[in-house]
C-alpha cells in the first residue's frame, strides 16, 4: 500500500485508499497502527467497498505535536478527510476512543456519515471528575518516556485474551518502535487523558444507522455487556457480542467479528440503493 498524506492546518494525516465502491473509512484506536485493521480490510475490498485506513493523530505515520488530541478533534479529521476524497457519504468503522471520534463527527456532519461501525467503544465520560484526575496522573507515571512503550507493550499484548494473530510478535514490535519515535508517546497519553466528554455529549445527535461489535473477554469494560446493552440502547443501534475477543475483535478473532461487520454495511448499502 502507498501512504497518501492530507495535510491540514494544525498537522498531517496519513492514509492508505484501495478498492472500489461505497467509501468506508476505518480509523484504529488510541496507541495502535491503521494497520490494525489489516484482516478486515481485504474482506471489504473484495466485498465491494473503497477502504481508506487513517492513522490517528500522533501515530503511525500521522505527524506529531498536535495541539488537541480529544475525540472532538479526531472526529473532525475524520470529516476533513471524508472530504478530501470526496466520495461520501462514507460509512466509518472506530475501535475504542475512534468510536467516540466517529460519534462526534456523525453528529456534527451527517450528511457527511452513512452508517457508523463502533468496536469496543469509548464514547462515554466513565468516571467522575476527581477519578479521572486521578487516572491522568497514573498514565503520566506509566507512560513515562524511559519505561512507556515497554509498559503499553505488556498492556495492549493483554488486549488479546483468546487468540492473538500469527503476525502478533511482529505487529506489536512495529507499534513498539512507532511509539518510540519523539513526541508519539506523548499523544498517546494525551488521548488516555480525554474523558470523551465530546461524544457523549453527541449520542442523542446521532441519525445515521449504528452497529456495535464488543468482545466478551474484553477487559477494558466490565462487564462489556452492561456497556453494549446501554449503547444499543442510547445509539438505536444494532450490535453483536464476540464470545472470548479482547479490546480488538475484529483483529483477535476476523472470522467471528468481519460477518457482522459487513452484514450491516451489506444492509444499509441495500437501504441507500432502493431509497429506504
Amino acid at each position: 500500500m502507498h501512504t497518501q498524506f492530507l495535510t491540514l492546518p494544525a498537522g498531517t494525516l496519513a492514509f492508505d485508499d484501495q478498492g472500489a465502491g461505497p467509501l468506508v473509512l476505518c480509523v484504529p484506536g488510541l496507541g495502535d497502527l491503521r494497520a490494525e485493521y489489516r484482516f478486515l480490510v481485504p474482506l471489504l475490498v473484495a466485498a465491494g467497498y473503497r477502504v481508506v485506513t487513517m492513522d490517528v493523530r500522533g501515530h503511525g505515520e500521522t505527524s506529531v505535536r498536535w495541539p488537541d488530541y480529544t475525540v472532538g478533534a479526531t472526529g473532525s479529521d475524520m470529516l476533513a478527510l471524508i472530504e478530501h476524497l470526496n466520495a461520501g457519504p462514507a460509512f466509518i468503522i472506530g475501535t475504542s476512543m475512534a468510536a467516540g471520534a466517529a460519534v462526534y463527527a456523525a453528529a456534527e456532519r451527517p450528511e457527511l456519515v452513512a452508517g457508523l461501525v463502533l468496536i469496543s467503544p469509548f464514547v462515554r465520560v466513565m468516571a467522575p471528575a476527581w477519578q479521572s484526575r486521578l487516572s491522568n496522573v497514573l498514565y503520566a507515571l506509566l507512560l513515562a518516556p524511559m519505561w512507556g512503550t515497554a509498559f503499553w507493550g505488556r498492556y495492549y499484548t493483554g488486549l488479546y485474551p483468546t487468540q492473538r494473530p500469527a503476525d502478533f510478535t511482529d505487529y506489536l514490535n512495529t507499534l513498539k518502535k512507532n511509539l518510540q519515535e519523539p513526541g508519539r508517546l506523548h499523544a498517546l497519553r494525551a488521548m488516555l487523558m480525554d474523558d470523551k466528554a465530546a461524544s457523549d455529549a453527541r449520542l442523542s445527535r446521532v441519525q445515521v444507522p449504528v452497529h456495535i461489535v464488543m468482545g466478551s473477554h474484553d477487559s477494558d469494560f466490565k462487564p462489556p455487556e452492561k456497556e453494549m446493552q446501554l449503547l444499543t440502547g442510547r445509539l438505536h443501534a444494532s450490535s453483536q457480542m464476540i464470545e472470548g475477543a479482547g479490546h480488538y475483535p475484529h483483529a483477535e478473532l476476523p472470522d467471528q467479528a468481519a460477518p457482522s461487520i459487513l452484514n450491516f454495511l451489506s444492509t444499509q448499502r441495500e437501504r441507500t440503493v432502493h431509497g429506504n
